[in-house]
């Protein structure tokens, strides 16, 4: 170890066990004469402001910096390999989450009945956290993965022991199902965040995407409803806003499903709340980024240009809470993201802080690679959080309300039952038609990608071509035996 680094100038010049402490500036004159390959970084009660502001002075430097639990642990020689982990990502954002409203995260949950659909998923289970902290009287996981279901509630049962956690493996579009659970527990509120989430895959499998993301709301919303649920909150995606792929059309259609009930008469007061990018979910440029980096490159990115919204899962699943316990009805809630992040500069910084070096025309004998393949169908440059311009303030200083025109509940019913004709032929432009006209902002990819269409128009083309070809092969084996003939013994 070279020295302590601290930016508190009365320790300048001591010593702790033996090492120097030093300011800021001795480490960025000294680190590349003195060999200084690896900086751990032992800040845990600084904020994230504070932490991005140190490590965009190291960036410079070419190190590896990873992070600590404290100072002190590394003093007094407590800390081991699996202590050391890689700097957080959180903290080149460098956005510090607002403490939360203590009565907007209980109202509806303390000795309550509280249902979580996709409970396994990214969100879905750091809402089940998050309401389990907040001593429900009991807790329904309900989850169409056997193994995310399992995860879930183990990891339930052991962080909070005396919590009535009960799994029930279910799908949303499972109607006869969903009446099953709710009609037997009662739930006072329901979570929804089941949903198909990632764009390419939704985009090659379109109809199971409207199918599970549009229609499992209306079917979960409609039990909701028939049960006497009060509170029905659907987690959505700034995706759902001028959409220009299916799974962003088909969570503004579940969103409008929601809309359009809220116009019915019923107990039950339903919202959405939609926010971009939640930094370490399931499909998460992060991990991958980190393996890229780890192998020694190229780190893929679909376009330079590109921009994303960030914010952490926990932080995420306390503003749901938050905002689905200020809701009226028919509420739309809009997450404070903060500022667009570019993706590339996310990359760079994470290739800089692993102690390598950037492989581009300003350093060509760099270490990693970028590789740019190029936006994929049904991709976005940019995300937005609003339709309009018309955000409201809330009572949570990260929470906006907007306001989304929808048709009539009558008018919306009718275009979900042109869906349905569209889904039951698996006729992908049509589906695409329907959208279009559902959604004025929705830009669809030119092309259809989805693989069961793309399949069947593959078939007949090749099919086509061997015909050409065993035609050919007749006809040419026919003239020879024409010429065969024609030859005299």
């Amino acid at each position: 170890m070279r020295a302590f680094v601290d930016d508190a100038p009365h320790l300048h010049g001591n010593t702790l066990n033996g090492v120097r402490i030093q300011p800021l500036r001795w480490l960025k004159h000294n680190a590349k004469v003195l060999g200084i390959s690896d900086v751990l970084l032992a800040m845990p009660s600084a904020t994230h402001k504070r932490r991005s502001e140190i490590l965009h002075e190291l960036l410079p430097l070419q190190l590896h910096v990873r992070t600590l639990p404290g100072m002190g642990d590394l003093a007094h020689g407590r800390v081991q390999i699996q202590d050391l982990h890689e700097v957080d990502i959180v903290d080149l954002l460098g956005r510090d989450p607002v403490a939360p409203v203590d009565d907007l995260l209980q109202r509806h949950i303390r000795a309550q009945v509280v249902l979580v659909t996709g409970a396994g998923g990214s969100i879905g289970s750091e809402l089940c956290r998050q309401i389990a902290q907040q001593a429900p009287s009991t807790l329904l996981l309900v989850e169409v993965s056997e193994f995310a279901l399992y995860a879930i509630h183990q990891e339930l049962l052991a962080l909070e022991p005396g919590l009535r956690v009960l799994p029930l493996l279910a799908s949303v579009r499972d109607e006869q199902r969903m009446q099953e659970i709710m009609s037997t527990w009662r739930p006072d509120t329901v979570y929804h965040a089941a949903a198909y989430k990632h764009v390419p895959l939704v985009e090659h499998n379109p109809a199971e995407g409207v199918r599970n993301n549009a229609f499992g709301t209306l079917v979960t919303a409609r039990v909701a409803m028939a049960c006497q649920v009060r509170r029905f909150v659907l987690v959505s995606t700034d995706k759902a806003v001028r959409p220009t792929n299916i799974m962003g059309a088909s969570k503004r259609v579940a969103e409008m499903a929601l809309q359009g009930l809220a116009q019915q008469k019923s107990g039950t007061r339903f919202s959405m709340v939609r926010f971009g990018n939640v930094l370490g979910s399931s499909g998460s440029v992060v991990p991958l980024f980190r393996k890229q980096i780890e192998a020694g490159g190229p780190i893929t990115l679909t376009h330079a240009a590109i921009t994303r919204y960030f914010m952490t899962i926990p932080e995420a699943a306390q503003l749901v809470i938050q905002a689905g316990a200020m809701a009226q009805g028919g509420d739309v809630f809009v997450l404070d993201m903060g500022e667009p992040f570019r993706i590339i500069d996310l990359a760079r910084r994470l290739v800089e802080l692993s102690g390598r070096t950037v492989r581009d025309a300003a350093m060509p004998d760099g270490d990693i690679a970028f590789h740019i393949t190029g936006l994929r169908p049904g991709e976005k440059l940019y995300e937005e959080l609003l339709i309009g311009n018309n955000a409201m303030p809330t009572l949570h200083p990260r929470v906006m309300k907007a306001h989304e025109d929808c048709p009539p509940w009558n008018e919306v019913e009718r275009q979900f039952d042109m869906l349905d004709t569209a889904l039951s032929r698996n006729d992908v432009p049509a589906l695409k038609e329907v959208l279009k006209t559902m959604l004025p902002g929705y830009q669809p990819h030119i092309d259809v990608v989805d693989w069961v269409h793309l399949e069947h128009v593959r078939t007949p083309a090749m099919a086509s071509l061997a015909d050409r070809r065993r035609n050919r092969e007749i006809a040419a084996d026919t003239d020879w035996q024409s010429v065969e003939r024609k030859v005299p013994a």
